[in-house]
């Protein structure tokens, strides 16, 4: 029989586009009903930590966590939710979610726009016509990492999210 795991996230989904701070929450359970979350940039620095009480050993309980993280050094990073273990300390019931930190795209950053690629579409283009400066290709490319590997193939149809 199959049944919950012991720490799902619902908010944020892998590769959002969040905020500073950064909304977290979900269902879980740990150890007497404690388990961490922390926020990391690409390159690996902890930004934010912080404690869940929720649930209790075989009781699963909703969560709702704050994570700031300022204005992070790299577009992409990642949040950690999990429990450590009574045993030996060690990660376990580790749950990862890739992240694009808006505000390290665009300061301040309000949210994002869609925008629907046509053809002869380029990501100076875009940024031309959404930020008011070419130049701010990287911008959208960033945003969209998880659909772009090429920032110069870009294919009409695609939606894509501007931030704004």
């Amino acid at each position: 029989m199959s049944g919950f795991p012991p720490i799902s996230v619902r908010q944020p989904q892998p590769f959002d586009l969040v905020d500073s701070p950064v909304e977290v929450c979900g269902v879980g359970t740990g150890f007497e009903g404690v388990f961490e979350a922390w926020v990391r940039d690409g390159n690996g620095t902890q930004l934010d930590q912080v404690t869940i009480n929720a649930g209790g050993t075989g009781i699963w309980g909703n969560y709702h966590v704050t994570l700031n993280v300022g204005v992070p050094s790299t577009a992409q990073g990642w949040l950690e939710v999990f429990e450590s273990s009574a045993k030996d300390g060690s990660d376990i019931n580790k749950v990862v979610v890739p992240l694009t930190f808006g505000v390290a795209l665009v300061n301040p950053y309000h949210g994002f726009a869609q925008y629907t690629v046509v053809p002869g579409d380029t990501l100076s283009s875009i940024a031309q016509q959404w930020l008011g400066n070419a130049n701010q290709w990287n911008a959208i490319f960033e945003a969209n990492r998880n659909q772009i590997a090429n920032p110069n193939l870009i294919f009409p149809g695609q939606v894509l999210r501007v931030p704004q």
